[in-house]
């Protein structure tokens, strides 16, 4: 389905309000794909993202922006009717993310979302939001953003090891983090903005957003990144706000392990991987 222009929040909030009051739901993904043709980077939004998460000012974009950018078509499609499970207390379990080709501040990527990947999990129901951008028609920025729908708990949880690596930074996190990367995301769930939000979704308080959390760490590693990589990253426990976690970086191959884990117990908030990528030959 191609958009003529970007979808407006708005809207797509009100349909997810409404869509949680319904009870009868599809039990398969849409069959559809949302397609903007042409999209537009917002110099001084970018400045405000990197501010937010750690990044400085550059001519790239940062490997998590296109996240951002393409957050309108993401919340278009969860928040349809024919989308089998209701937007409002899903959680994001886990992120992939493949840098194919520079994306630069003066591009105008094409992007397009689909959803895949439906199936069991440990604790419920997971499926993928299938997220790419593309220039001249080669993609070159690919995301699996992995959501779970909570549901009957078929497994035990495992216990989180905790991490014996040398910390690279200790960082006290404000209760101010879940509004300031609301603002520039535009992923306003209440779990991450407002305190009764919060516990209405089972959590003692606020919590960091996912994304801000895995766009800190790799903004800690900015400038030892390779240019080309796939990156993973897996939540595992929230990071409650205010907090004070600690991050860890290791250098693993060409990239990176790396871990964000709560500074009293060590326990993981995120694990990951960065791997670098061979350069796409030249044509």
């Amino acid at each position: 389905m191609d958009l003529p222009s970007m979808p407006r929040l708005g809207p797509s909030y009100r349909a997810a309000a409404l869509g949680a009051l319904r009870r009868s739901r599809p039990a398969v993904l849409p069959d559809v794909e949302l397609r903007l043709a042409d999209a537009s980077i917002d110099v001084d939004h970018l400045a405000a993202y990197g501010r937010v998460c750690g990044f400085r000012l550059a001519n790239e974009l940062p490997p998590t922006y296109p996240h951002v950018l393409a957050f309108p078509l993401a919340m278009a499609l969860m928040s349809r009717r024919d989308f089998p499970f209701p937007l409002l207390g899903l959680v994001h379990v886990a992120n992939r993310i493949e840098t194919l080709a520079p994306l630069r501040v003066t591009d105008r990527p094409a992007l397009r979302v689909r959803a895949a990947a439906l199936g069991p999990h440990p604790r419920g129901r997971q499926l993928d939001v299938v997220t790419e951008a593309l220039l001249d028609g080669e993609c070159v920025w690919r995301e699996h953003s992995t959501y779970l729908h909570r549901g009957k708990r078929t497994e035990k949880p495992g216990s989180h090891p905790t991490t014996s690596a040398g910390a690279t930074a200790k960082w006290t996190v404000p209760p101010s983090v879940g509004r300031s990367y609301a603002k520039v995301s535009g992923d306003r769930n209440p779990i991450h903005t407002s305190r009764l939000g919060a516990r209405l979704f089972g959590f003692p308080r606020r919590i960091a957003h996912g994304m801000w959390s895995a766009a800190r760490c790799l903004a800690a590693l900015e400038g030892r990144l390779p240019d080309r990589a796939t990156i993973e990253i897996r939540f595992q426990r929230p990071l409650l706000l205010p907090g004070t976690a600690t991050f860890t970086g290791t250098p693993a191959g060409s990239g990176w392990s790396i871990t964000l884990a709560d500074a009293k117990t060590g326990g993981p908030h995120l694990t990951g991987s960065v791997k670098g990528s061979a350069a796409r030959p030249q044509g």
